[in-house]
């Protein structure tokens, strides 16, 4: 019976999906630097839609500007968080995707909007 039970979770839907490897560069749509969070923000489109569906957020460890005014920003090498597939993910290790990330919240968006104010009045931005 309970070898039963095992194989209909994994095979039932029942386990849920691994979060992916943190994607390449050529997927980056934007970056936000989170001013009160201290979080430096990856928004990736997987699909190369524009849609963003993955999102990372590593903690700055020091902000500066270039000698052109430019923002410059010294991260950790990994992410703290990661949103993908409606669910944030923590990874206080911050070592990577490796299979020991948290799920922290889930049926959650990323909200775009906290970082675009012009995408909440419907403006084009």
């Amino acid at each position: 019976m309970v070898s039963f039970l095992l194989l209909l979770s994994v095979s039932g839907g029942w386990a849920k999906e691994l979060l992916p490897l943190e994607p390449d560069l050529s997927t980056r749509v934007e970056e936000h630097y989170d001013h009160e969070a201290r979080l430096f923000l990856t928004l990736y489109s997987l699909h190369g839609n524009g849609q963003i569906d993955y999102v990372t957020g590593r903690l700055v460890q020091e902000y500066s500007r270039s000698n052109y005014g430019n923002p410059v920003y010294r991260t950790e090498a990994h992410p703290l968080f990661y949103w993908w597939n409606h669910t944030m993910y923590n990874d206080p290790e911050q070592d990577g995707v490796n299979g020991n990330e948290r799920v922290y919240q889930e049926n959650v968006e990323f909200d775009i909007t906290r970082y675009k104010p012009c995408a909440f009045n419907g403006q084009p931005c």
